[in-house]
């Protein structure tokens, strides 16, 4: 019976949304140990976080009140104490720019290997990692032959918590070595990230080389309008300059998991897919009825683009 160790992130004063899938990914790794589940959050509100961390399936929480902001050093400390503390067969953080910063340096300084980007577990004799291979292409199986490992996994690819538990949640007395720690962090600053953040949306109205030229974009922003939607691109928009790097869905840009997603003129390859197969409901606008899009898509309209948007925005925004 061994336990498995959480630990979740928060930006801008919120737990993110990952945090929540780490909890169900940890669950079932849990249940395949026979052990508890240990969730931890460090800096910021942690008294509320914690709470927001006690969801079915926790069996604790450990806050770490430490500054307000993500420091590599504090977290760096903290969680190994922790693991050390409850002899944590895994630990699992986020495959996000937080986790991979400071999630190498705890599992070298435990002399545990390190899984990276899991989008499955098989569990059995030992641990198995499931991650894509070649741009998404096709899927590998990592045997981990050791007791005990760190797993970062994929946002997006298991479902959020839910339900109100019973965790015991209570502050964990980190010994923080200041003088260790080399960095101070005065605050935190989004760059970049221009007027929309397109990983929160509910429903996106996404737009691909279909399209054709810059000035027909206005027929993708009334349909977004008419919807209350959105506005996101696969990558030959955005590198043609005609939308920003921060509404780019796909490998090289962000990962979302919207409730709807309207893909118009996308044609579906690999890399665009990584971003958006979390989505929950699919929609493809292409005229080609033989598109990638079609393979994943819940609901496919095999037409003109240029006909299609025009009367959907009539008929939702009328």
């Amino acid at each position: 019976m061994s336990d498995v160790l959480v630990v979740a992130e928060h930006r801008r004063g919120e737990l993110r949304d990952v945090s929540y899938e780490l909890l169900t990914a940890g669950r079932e790794l849990a249940d395949s140990t026979g052990g508890n589940l240990h969730a931890t959050i460090i800096s910021g509100d942690v008294d509320e976080y914690g709470e927001d961390l006690n969801r079915e399936g926790v069996d604790a929480v450990h806050t770490v009140d430490h500054g307000e902001e993500f420091n590599h050093g504090v977290y760096t400390q903290a969680v190994e104490q922790i693991a050390n503390e409850i002899d944590a067969q895994y630990v699992v953080a986020g495959n996000t720019v937080n986790g991979m910063d400071f999630f190498p340096a705890v599992a070298e300084r435990l002399d545990m290997p390190l899984v990276t980007d899991a989008i499955a577990f098989e569990t059995g004799d030992g641990l198995s990692v499931v991650r894509e291979l070649y741009s998404g292409k096709t899927e590998g199986t990592i045997e981990v032959d050791s007791e005990k490992a760190f797993v970062s996994v994929r946002p997006g690819e298991w479902p959020a918590a839910e339900g109100t538990g019973d965790a015991a949640v209570e502050a964990f007395d980190a010994d923080i070595d200041e003088d260790a720690l080399n960095t101070t962090v005065n605050g935190y600053e989004e760059v970049g990230s221009g007027d929309v953040d397109i990983s929160e949306a509910d429903v996106l109205v996404s737009i691909g080389r279909g399209i054709e030229e810059e000035d027909n974009l206005p027929l993708v922003h009334d349909l977004a309008d008419a919807l209350g939607a959105t506005v996101s691109a696969s990558r030959p928009i955005v590198d043609n300059g005609w939308l920003g790097q921060e509404r780019q869905v796909g490998q090289s840009g962000k990962k979302v998991t919207p409730d709807i997603y309207i893909a118009i003129g996308i044609s579906g390859a690999v890399q665009h897919v990584a971003g958006m197969k979390g989505a929950d409901t699919i929609i493809a606008i292409n005229n080609d009825p033989s598109a990638p899009i079609y393979d994943i898509a819940d609901y496919g309209i095999v037409d003109d683009l240029f006909d299609v948007v025009p009367a959907l925005t009539e008929e939702f925004g009328g």
